[in-house]
């Protein structure tokens, strides 16, 4: 009955639009008060000793170098760089939006971000080279979804926080291969509509030396991952202090190197930055109380037992797993999810024999298709306000896009090569 009370109560706030970090504690307070088993400081010590944590403070640094990034000139010299990649070709200006992407994704870590700092250029630019403009919004809102695959990733931060073992710089490291996976994937699916519909490219022969210029004025950008994950691997620092590093980098390059981002904006660029990372860690807060609060009523193991009573074939436990993974995307935050269902499937994960390091990557890019997925969909909604279009409309357009990362999502669950080849 315990258990009862603590989702049903977590699903009528949520159904009451209360804030996810908000229904996650009342949730958890109402079902204290209800079983008694926990005192009421309960709540309150879990929130507080699952923030006080060395390797969480990555995420606000890499929040703000994200905020920093967004404001000082990269996005566009990201987007002529991924222009003179592939901006000739066939639907040439929806692959350069899912390339940019996929270079700011390196250096934001979230997928909101990505899609607003690279949905406001990139949409009214594709509107006005003649893209249907739900197409256009369908393609930065699926793109934008690399921003938690392609490390640096917060959820990556937050996986190797929750206890599961796995070295946060090795998850970096094994979200690389995938997150171009994934990207490829969705440039093949842009390619393929871009073709049926008569979308060409710029026209302009390909040119080492302007792709060179390019290049050049965008080197500051493109050195952040570089030194991030350069950084981490070689042992020069570890990925909180690579957080600091990125910080101070876009700092530097913003002010004095772009000369883009102006002293007196950088209240705005904090105050944006602490209002995320707020957000973010109350969520992680309230989520590791009402995790922990899971574990004392034994429901990670009655879990467990439920999807291992269903069958004992490897291939089908880790596709419900899979699917289990898809259908909460839907429904709730990716940094929740990872914090309550990380101790619940893990155990089972590493019984079948994944690594853990594959397995957070396995739930990062699943959950990473929740940000497209109604009703929840953060990217829906961030990419409906930059273009003015209904969810609704954008949902349904945004559907083959969901199909390519499916797709994608079942190969690295079956290779996991694909993830640890560059583990040691």
């Amino acid at each position: 009955m315990t258990t009862a009370v603590l989702f049903i109560s977590f699903a009528v706030f949520m159904l009451l639009s209360v804030p996810i970090g908000i229904a996650l504690g009342l949730a958890t307070l109402v079902t204290i008060v209800y079983s008694g088993a926990v005192p009421l400081e309960f709540l309150g010590q879990g929130m507080i000793t699952s923030v006080d944590s060395f390797p969480l403070m990555a995420v606000p640094f890499f929040i703000l170098a994200g905020e920093i990034m967004s404001k000082g000139g990269v996005s566009d010299r990201l987007f002529n760089v991924a222009n003179k990649i592939v901006g000739n070709r066939t639907g040439g200006f929806a692959i350069a939006t899912i390339v940019t992407c996929m270079f700011f994704a390196a250096v934001s870590g979230s997928a909101p971000a990505t899609v607003a700092a690279i949905g406001g250029i990139m949409i009214p630019a594709m509107v006005r080279m003649g893209y249907d403009k739900r197409f256009a919004t369908a393609t930065v809102a699926a793109a934008g979804a690399l921003g938690v695959i392609i490390p640096p990733s917060i959820p990556m931060v937050i996986y190797g926080v929750v206890g599961t073992g796995a070295n946060i710089g090795d998850v970096f490291i094994a979200g690389i291969i995938p997150g171009i996976l994934v990207a490829f994937g969705l440039m093949v699916y842009a390619y393929l509509y871009s073709r049926k519909k008569g979308y060409s490219g710029s026209g302009e022969p390909f040119s080492f030396k302007e792709l060179g210029k390019a290049v050049w004025d965008a080197k500051w950008a493109l050195m952040v991952p570089f030194i991030i994950l350069g950084g981490i691997y070689g042992g020069i620092f570890t990925p909180t202090e690579a957080s600091v590093v990125a910080v101070v980098f876009g700092l530097f390059a913003g002010i004095f190197l772009y000369k883009e981002l102006k002293i007196k904006n950088l209240p705005k660029v904090f105050g944006d930055a602490a209002l995320t990372t707020s957000t973010v860690l109350i969520i992680v807060g309230t989520a590791t109380a009402f995790g922990r609060l899971l574990t004392v009523e034994q429901i990670p193991n009655q879990v467990a037992e439920a999807i291992l009573s269903i069958s004992e074939n490897r291939i089908v436990i880790i596709l419900l797993i899979t699917l289990l993974l898809l259908l909460v995307g839907c429904f709730m935050d990716t940094l929740a999810a990872i914090i309550i269902l990380t101790p619940i499937l893990l155990p089972i994960a590493v019984n079948l024999g994944y690594d853990p390091v594959h397995f957070g990557i396995i739930m990062i890019v699943n959950l990473a298709i929740g940000f497209i997925t109604p009703p929840l969909g953060v990217n829906l909604f961030v990419a409906s306000g930059i273009s003015g279009l209904s969810i609704e409309a954008i949902a349904r357009a945004v559907l083959p896009y969901f199909v390519a990362m499916l797709i994608t999502l079942l190969v690295i669950v079956f290779i996991p090569q694909i993830s640890m080849i560059f583990i040691q």
